[in-house]
């Protein structure tokens, strides 16, 4: 894939030596030069971007100021000549920092975490499109009931039966062990990490003292014999 870049910088010298190095980096297509912030608001307006190198010292709209008022964000590179605005860059969720004058080797380095947080997301985006086609059947009453598996936000145990509680708030009563249920899942998708609990992994909100926010009042506790493999998965997902 091409990653369509902008970059902005009021400063034409700088500017063209980012655009240079778009230019010589095979995986990056450059979509236009701004020289101000206000320039490319107008621009994203009209075009699709995936990565922005924006100066953070601009005139009138600075750079972090700007990122800021995003609502649809591209992903960020920050260049500066101060390198105080590091910590400023990260808390907008930037993917990285390139100081002035930079070398196109630090050029290349931040690129390629880009390229590897936009691999990540067709990989995540492709495996949640294959879970949209996988559904069960289960006896409820006196029928049975089709359930997509994305529509399911947490199971939970019921001595002989389980609640599968899906995104909707309906709650679907069936009788069957929790072990048998989490053998039917995709691992990669679902986690069980109580004895009375398996949670959608990508539905899961915050995290806090061992207990999952899965929504609105939705509390799940992570037992301790399920938090090693618990912290190991957070682990992978926060590199």
């Amino acid at each position: 894939m091409k990653i369509k870049c902008v970059a902005i910088d009021d400063e034409p010298l700088a500017l063209r030596q980012i655009s240079s190095y778009i230019e010589k980096t095979p995986f990056l297509e450059q979509i236009a030069l701004c020289q101000s912030a206000f320039e490319a608001l107008e621009l994203l307006e009209s075009k699709d971007v995936d990565l922005l190198f924006v100066d953070i010292n601009m005139p009138d709209l600075n750079g972090l100021d700007f990122v800021k008022s995003l609502n649809k964000r591209p992903q960020i590179i920050f260049t500066t000549a101060y390198s105080e605005y590091a910590i400023d860059g990260f808390q907008v969720d930037a993917i990285d920092y390139l100081l002035k004058p930079i070398a196109y080797t630090s050029f290349l380095k931040a690129v390629n975490k880009a390229r590897m947080w936009f691999e990540l997301h067709q990989q995540k985006s492709s495996d949640e499109n294959n879970i949209l086609n996988k559904e069960i059947f289960v006896k409820s009453d006196y029928k049975v009931v089709r359930i997509l598996l994305s529509d399911i936000l947490y199971i939970e145990s019921a001595n002989e039966y389980i609640q599968i509680h899906l995104d909707n708030s309906e709650v679907i009563t069936t009788l069957m062990r929790l072990k048998n249920m989490e053998e039917q899942l995709d691992a990669s998708h679902f986690m069980r990490v109580h004895r009375s609990f398996i949670v959608a992994l990508g539905k899961i909100k915050e995290i806090e003292r061992y207990r999952i926010s899965m929504g609105p009042k939705i509390m799940i506790p992570v037992g301790e014999q399920y938090r090693e493999a618990f912290q190991m998965y957070m682990s992978k997902k926060m590199q």
